[in-house]
């Protein structure tokens, strides 16, 4: 499915003219050759652009990224191969850059090979073309030697970005007009690559498990790059490199039986879809890469959003919008796009492909794959982000920001769980249940990080696990004084003890009873609350309104029969968490109304 889904997107890519033509490779320039008519190197400029960006604590950062060129196509073999119009240094010059000094001499003799292939086939390729800059770059391949430029004061310059950079050649005075762009050298690479299509030797012909049509099956696959930790020349994600995962005498990828049309297809979709961020997302070290089977782009900007929070087309007040907008729609059983807020129409039964990737060896990994029709998982990410909700006042959670508080605060490491993170973001676009381990990770996190307060994100994760998975809306957004709960109940009255606590310190705390005893009274209240109690009667002599906290703390012991569980299991710790989650901001919220009404008092 997945390959015949990225050749279908190849097709409706090239009808709209957003891949490259066919005989082409996007190449990253980062300098140009400057070079005089005799072929000699007048200089060599930067081809970059400058790339300005906002840091997470808001500081302005500046890079210079290179450009990108489409050139004739690059070479995919092992070994030693130049392509046309050469971009790498090392064929180009013919010499290493080791600690500060040009040489054309390595244990391999690599670079004096590499130079001489680069030599031999461009001088071919150029024979009977006549333009400036094709004679200049001409005589540049005949004259250059490099054991005479070890010392060429321009090439050292560059420094450690020599290696590592991509050239292009241009006559000097003239930088727009580019050796690659010359109409002559265009004609001619088009000629060569489709007339000598029909003239190379067919490898294995077989039939196309993609196309159902037979044709010569790829033995090596192009590769794939843009996946977070995969290599910097890319990766494959189809390739045998064992005899051991060979079958029937085939080698290498003729065992996939891939014709190299679709090869070319998928791989191209692919590396288009990998190449900027509005077709991926990071989750934890698996690449999401997403895509509709349309030709705009309105599906993956409200993905994102809504995913995200916001995209870089639709703002975080508008996502609140939609998601209004979708709740109640899907109540309904119907996505209409009218509702959705959004400028542009999309279909909403288009098909809508989710793809993880992780790099493993030379090769990707597929982690998962779903295809569902675009107005299901606009509705189960809504869903999903309602249930995550703790709170009347609307706030899209991010997968980032899931991450952060599932991850261990004091760790050296940010990872958390790929399998856990994998299977939340399945229960999000698919509606399917949370994993067990999401509710016991975050009870583990809220009772041991003593030193961070229990927010909205990990409540709202905890009441998402109990509302779906018991297939019932059995705690809402605010607090519930009818919930008869005995889990709940607890964490209630833990948090109307610790604020008793707080109002009848004289300064501020340093330690309160939730840095002593939460873990152990989410874990067995029995244990722990007689205790708790008791050292609240010293507590209600030194408030201001003992009335208030003895019916509040009677009222708790009365839907409690006196008597507190002896242990939590996990869900019920959950319910524990979220009932003093709950608690707690009923307080604040009171504190902020009677401050708001003193206020208004005093203004009058």
């Amino acid at each position: 499915m997945l390959i015949q889904a990225l050749c279908d997107y190849y097709d409706i890519l090239a009808k709209d003219e957003e891949i490259l033509p066919d005989g082409y490779s996007k190449v990253n320039i980062h300098y140009l050759v400057c070079l005089t008519a005799e072929g000699k190197i007048d200089q060599i400029v930067a081809y970059q652009v400058k790339v300005v960006s906002k840091s997470a604590n808001g500081k302005i950062k500046e890079k210079w990224l290179p450009k990108v060129e489409e050139m004739p196509q690059r070479t995919e073999k092992p070994g030693i191969d130049s392509n046309i119009i050469e971009h790498r240094p090392l064929y180009i010059f013919g010499l290493n850059l080791d600690k500060g000094t040009l040489t054309p001499d390595d244990r391999t003799g690599k670079a004096r090979k590499s130079h001489e292939a680069f030599v031999t086939a461009n001088l071919e390729f150029l024979e009977g073309i006549d333009s400036p800059v094709v004679n200049a770059y001409r005589n540049f391949l005949k004259t250059w030697e490099p054991e005479k430029e070890t010392e060429n004061k321009q090439l050292l310059s560059l420094e450690k970005d020599y290696g590592k950079s991509g050239f292009a050649f241009c006559l000097t005075g003239y930088p727009d007009k580019l050796l690659h762009k010359d109409t002559q050298v265009i004609q001619r690479w088009e000629q060569l690559y489709f007339s000598g299509s029909s003239d190379k030797v067919v490898g294995y012909v077989s039939q196309c498990a993609v196309t159902g049509e037979k044709g010569e099956i790829a033995r090596i696959h192009s590769k794939i790059k843009g996946v977070y930790g995969g290599l910097a020349t890319g990766s494959v994600l189809i390739g045998f490199n064992n005899p051991s995962e060979n079958s029937y005498g085939n080698e290498q990828s003729y065992n996939s039986n891939i014709s190299q049309q679709a090869m070319k297809k998928y791989t191209e979709a692919l590396n288009y879809l990998l190449s900027g961020n509005k077709h991926k997302l990071l989750l934890d070290d698996v690449t999401i890469v997403f895509w509709a089977s349309d030709t705009g782009e309105v599906c993956e900007d409200l993905f994102t959003a809504l995913l995200c929070g916001q995209s870089d087309k639709i703002t975080a007040e508008k996502t609140e919008g939609m998601l209004r907008a979708l709740w109640k729609d899907g109540m309904q059983g119907n996505i209409t796009v009218a509702r959705l807020q959004f400028p542009e129409l999309f279909d909403p039964d288009v098909d809508f492909f989710m793809l993880g990737l992780k790099p493993n060896s030379s090769r990707l990994s597929v982690k998962f794959l779903y295809r569902k029709k675009f107005a299901d998982i606009l509705w189960n990410i809504a869903r999903f982000q309602k249930d995550m909700q703790i709170s009347e006042e609307i706030k899209p959670v991010s997968f980032s920001r899931l991450k952060e508080e599932l991850r261990i605060p004091k760790s050296t490491s940010d990872k958390v769980n790929p399998a856990l993170m994998a299977k939340v973001f399945e229960a999000a676009v698919y509606g399917k249940l949370f994993p067990v381990s999401l509710l016991e990770t975050t009870v583990r996190r809220v009772k041991t990080d003593r030193d961070k307060d229990i927010n909205r994100i990990r409540a709202g994760m905890i009441k998402a696990c109990i509302n779906r998975n018991s297939g019932k809306e059995e705690i809402g957004v605010a607090l519930d004084k009818e919930n008869n709960g005995q889990a709940y109940l607890c964490g209630r009255l833990f948090a109307v003890l610790e604020n008793l606590q707080r109002e009848a310190a004289s300064s501020k705390l340093n330690r309160t009873i939730k840095d002593a005893y939460f873990a152990s009274a989410a874990s067995k209240p029995a244990l722990v609350f007689p205790k708790l109690m008791k050292l609240a009667q010293y507590h209600l002599n030194k408030v201001k309104r003992p009335v208030f906290y003895n019916k509040l703390l009677g009222e708790i012991m009365d839907q409690l029969n006196g008597e507190f569980p002896e242990s939590l299991l996990l869900q019920d710790q959950g319910r524990f968490v979220i009932g003093y989650y709950q608690q707690y901001q009923d307080f604040f919220r009171s504190s902020v109304k009677t401050e708001n009404k003193e206020n208004e008092t005093e203004d009058k």
